[in-house]
């Protein structure tokens, strides 16, 4: 890519290396380059097209806003999806203990932490730690 690109900017460079080829070969090539304009073209007014039906749209959607008498800001507001339940939302201690004066707490959700199962293996209950 590089040497098209080196050729590309030097027209010198780009008689030299074509000197290089047969006439068919360098037809071959110019009809190779000339379908990649053609395409290049295409693709280009293709997304100046598209570009101007979202232009036209974007316009369209501003007329019914001024229209409804909202503004955009309520719009973005009352459009936006409702936040869902936040993941990973802190729950409050169900359960708290107090060993050798350090206080520990646990909500009940998960695996039961080793200070709780032990005081539990001794055969107290879960209500008797309950906040």
């Amino acid at each position: 890519m590089s040497l098209l690109l080196e050729l590309a900017g030097n027209k010198a460079k780009a008689r030299a290396a074509a000197k290089e080829l047969t006439i068919p070969q360098l037809e071959n090539l110019i009809a190779g380059f000339n379908n990649a304009l053609i395409k290049l073209k295409e693709e280009e007014a293709l997304i100046v097209a598209q570009e101007a039906e979202k232009a036209a749209a974007a316009g369209k959607i501003a007329q019914l806003i001024a229209d409804s008498g909202l503004t955009m800001e309520e719009v973005a507001m009352l459009s936006a999806p409702k936040a869902a339940v936040a993941k990973g939302k802190t729950v409050d201690p169900k359960y708290r203990l107090e060993i050798e004066g350090e206080v520990f707490e646990w909500t009940g959700r998960g695996r039961t932490p080793k200070v709780f199962q032990e005081y539990f293996d001794q055969g107290n209950t879960k209500e008797s730690c309950m906040i």
